[in-house]
């Protein structure tokens, strides 16, 4: 008989993990604690809810999230079967309609045969069985510490910050106008709304941002030095780090012409719509800890949001993950107990789709593992197996979780690079190519 699962958390990386253990014929627990416990971001009980981004990231042919996606896709991924099923547009990204993906993905979870799930909160990693722990950036304190004494690690967190939404009727449209960068869309039309600024409206923008209060940190003993995540930090620090940060980064104005100028403008904020209904859009980027008075008097000041109603304010919270690279083996298991397997972004990795990926991976060596048989991981040339490799094989020291990039994947040899010295792109069609057809060899044994 296979040896029992359980699942220790019902977002992204736990359901997908589900999924996969219930379509190879086994049996699994899944434990969500919500809604007997709330998060300080959760806004349902809904399983695989979104909290931050509606995105995906990119689907444009021969990028690394592409390929990360395709990957999944070809080894049958649940999730990203329900993202394609409630897409919304979002350009040449996989965005989708937030409450419409959780309903889906609860639903899909609730028909799955041999899966039982159950609402209540653990607080001991269990010590028998075969077990994925999936609960993600905001695990709870007590069960956090029970990882921290099973894994000897002093330090399992870092502060992450989430956008604020704005309800579509409250967008100024004769100020904001359609379009997609560089005319990059689904449908050739504008899938985001963009609020231009000129020079004086920025610099009193960024005035205004830099003399904002801030939420304190949850915890008082990280102040000041809060460690954020590099590739989510809240605008404000991104501010701090040059006057023309922002303009380089999330309110870059490149592509985009203002239709009331002719002219790019010379600053840009983005909106992205949240739901198939349109009713609601989020400020793409413009993730902060602002006190929400602050948010709002702040934020009014972008052209075309004088009159924003918020439908969410951005928020802080804490996000929690191990030093994989110091614990975890390429196939997911803790070394110094095998049977226990981490996935998603308390496995040290970065990103929906990221999260989406070690689950699917967690739930085929589950299975491995259940049968007597041995995990394999999956071959380095694949995105999967080069995020796996990044997660347990970067330094220790300092060490961030990574979203999928191509500097994740192995270089190309001497002989490709030399043959497309001249041509990233087709550089990258390559090594897309080569990840998949190892994907594909892999699949088939």
């Amino acid at each position: 008989m296979p040896a029992p699962i359980t699942i220790l958390g019902g977002g992204l990386a736990g359901c997908e993990a589900a999924c996969q253990i219930a379509r190879a014929g086994l049996e699994a627990t899944l434990h969500e604690m919500r809604p007997a416990r709330a998060t300080e971001a959760h806004k349902t009980d809904r399983l695989a809810e979104l909290v931050c981004s509606n995105s995906l990231k990119s689907e444009s042919l021969n990028t690394a999230p592409w390929l990360l996606k395709e990957e999944l896709r070809r080894l049958g991924s649940g999730l990203l079967d329900i993202a394609a099923r409630v897409r919304v547009p979002g350009g040449q990204a996989l965005t989708v309609d937030r409450e419409a993906f959780a309903r889906g993905a609860t639903a899909m979870m609730q028909e799955l045969p041999g899966i039982r799930i159950v609402r209540e909160e653990v607080e001991t990693v269990p010590r028998e069985g075969i077990v994925i722990v999936a609960t993600g950036p905001l695990t709870s304190g007590a069960l956090a510490a029970d990882i921290a004494a099973l894994t000897g690690s002093e330090r399992l967190y870092f502060y992450d910050s989430i956008s604020p939404i704005v309800d579509a009727l409250s967008i100024d449209r004769s100020i904001a106008f359609e379009a997609s960068r560089y005319g990059k869309s689904i449908d050739g039309t504008g899938d985001y709304l963009n609020c231009p600024m000129d020079k004086p409206e920025y610099e009193r923008f960024l005035d205004e941002l830099l003399a904002a209060q801030s939420v304190p940190v949850h915890i008082a003993a990280d102040q000041p030095s809060t460690p954020f995540f590099e590739a989510c930090l809240p605008i404000e620090e991104i501010a701090r780090r040059g006057r023309d940060t922002l303009r380089f980064g999330p309110m870059k104005p490149m592509g985009l012409t203002d239709p009331r100028t002719g002219r790019r403008p010379y600053a840009v904020v983005q909106l992205r719509q949240e739901n198939a209904r349109a009713d609601s859009y989020n400020l793409v980027g413009f993730q902060n800890h602002m006190r929400f008075g602050e948010q709002q008097r702040v934020l009014r000041l972008i052209p075309g949001l004088q009159n924003a109603e918020f439908l969410r304010f951005g928020q802080i919270h804490r996000n929690t993950y191990i030093n994989a690279p110091a614990l975890l083996s390429e196939t997911l298991q803790l070394r110094s107990r095998p049977q226990v397997l981490f996935a998603g972004q308390i496995a040290g990795v970065e990103g929906y789709v990221e999260s989406i990926a070690t689950g699917l991976l967690a739930g085929w060596f589950a299975v491995s593992m259940a049968r007597g048989e041995a995990p394999r991981p999956l071959p380095r040339a694949t995105a999967l197996g080069s995020l796996c490799h990044y997660a347990t094989h970067a330094s220790p020291e300092n060490y961030q979780p990574a979203n999928i990039t191509f500097d994740l994947l192995p270089k190309l040899d001497d002989a490709a690079l030399a043959r497309f010295r001249r041509d990233k792109h087709a550089r990258h069609a390559e090594v897309c190519r080569r990840a998949l057809e190892a994907l594909d060899a892999y699949a088939a044994r």
